[in-house]
């Protein structure tokens, strides 16, 4: 009995501090706690994330700082080109004994010994390397040069990024193997903008930095969070969802919604629970799209399923969404038509909606529900409201936070 209480401590420990890690890098990632959040569940699923975004939203900072947060374990990163060979990925050979008439490659410090990876421009992977990165995804093997026996690779996860989706069939297989894609933009809240130009000129004080050791999160990869219930009620929900996604021609494949079932559990062993509830089918808003443009109707569907709430601030999205493309086409426009436009239309719709959008988190805290969809829709109604002070009437953005 002991023994269990002590391995279940362990265990809380571990969770515990990783949720220290993600309220860390949210902190000092402005707009990016949903994207930290998702990428630890990622890592502690086994499995593989893509950072979607254009170039200077802080993807490859933002990679550094997750996996900087693991010791002792070893890391390997790398920026592909399509002409990156095979041997700078996994191994060069050994020159030294090239001239001894040997043919063997240097594994150390290669992708071939690394625990995590860090993977920029993944889908300029070169056609030489390309079987090669599959095997090393999929599967944790690397087919040696010289022919024998494969070497199975200590890979936990790898974080990938890129600027752009794939354009041909070869990349289009490097994208199918990772399980999570986020998009990552530019800042769109005017205050936290404010902040990041701040920060170049007086640096912040240095950040907490909790961090894990490699024994603690192969243990919960490997043991802890395939050990998290998965109750009968999420099982149908995940049906449920499967056949409103194919009703919209969304359809994923079996191996994808597979996959996902770990990645709810390693979402509520995140949180601390032990077992997986409904509002972790959250996370699968980064799992079920093939393009971007998809993005929106499988959140839709996810989070209506999640919490009966999401409907409506869905909708009241959908409201800030349209003033906030009515504010880009005013680009340009005086002053006095762009006060108007205020006045008129965008301060009152965005009062109303952020009126209830505090209405609707009030009755989800109160009736035990999740709160993240509400939150999310939260925060671009308070970036779409600073916008509107900022670039319709003229207001400092450095005092915008104060206003909100």
């Amino acid at each position: 009995m002991a023994e269990r209480q002590e391995q279940r401590t362990f265990e809380q420990d571990t969770a515990e501090r990783l949720r220290a890690v993600c309220g860390e890098l949210a902190e000092r990632f402005h707009e990016r706690a949903d994207a930290v959040r998702t990428l630890w569940a990622t890592l502690l699923a086994g499995q593989h994330s893509l950072l979607l975004g254009p170039p200077g939203t802080a993807k490859s900072e933002l990679a550094r700082e997750v996996t900087g947060r693991v010791e002792g374990a070893a890391y390997w990163e790398i920026l592909l080109s399509k002409f990156t060979a095979p041997t700078r990925m996994f191994g060069p050979v050994d020159v030294g004994a090239l001239a001894r008439g040997e043919y063997r490659q240097v594994f150390e410090g290669r992708a071939t010994t690394a625990h995590i990876a860090f993977v920029d421009e993944i889908f300029k992977c070169s056609t030489a390397a390309l079987n090669e990165t599959l095997g090393f995804l999929n599967e944790r093997l690397y087919h040696p040069e010289n022919g024998g026996e494969p070497i199975r690779c200590p890979l936990i996860g790898a974080i990938t990024a890129s600027n752009e989706l794939p354009s041909g069939e070869e990349s289009a297989a490097v994208y199918d193997r990772l399980l999570v894609r986020i998009e990552v933009g530019y800042l769109a809240d005017p205050s936290n903008f404010a902040a990041l130009i701040r920060s170049a000129v007086t640096p912040p004080a240095p950040p907490m930095r909790t961090t894990v050791t490699l024994a603690a999160l192969q243990h919960a990869v490997t043991e802890e969070v395939p050990a998290v219930p998965v109750p009968d009620a999420v099982v149908d929900a995940l049906c449920t969802l499967r056949a409103a996604l194919r009703r919209k021609e969304l359809i994923a494949s079996d191996r994808r919604w597979r996959q996902s079932v770990r990645l709810l559990q390693a979402s509520a062993y995140l949180d601390g629970r032990f077992e997986v509830a409904e509002t972790d089918l959250s996370v699968l808003t980064h799992v079920l799209w093939d393009s971007p443009a998809q993005r929106p109707t499988v959140e839709r569907e996810v989070l209506q399923l999640v919490n009966p709430d999401a409907r409506e601030a869905l909708d009241l999205a959908d409201t800030i969404e349209e003033l906030e493309t009515q504010l880009d086409s005013m680009a340009g426009q005086s002053r006095e038509a762009l006060s108007e436009w205020v006045i008129k239309n965008a301060h009152q719709k965005l009062a109303l909606a952020g009126t209830r959008l505090e209405r609707l988190r009030e009755e989800a805290a109160a009736a035990g529900r999740s709160t993240a969809a509400i939150e999310r829709v939260t925060g671009r109604q308070r970036a779409v409201r600073a916008r509107v002070l900022t670039e319709a009437l003229g207001v400092d953005a450095s005092t915008v936070q104060a206003r909100l």
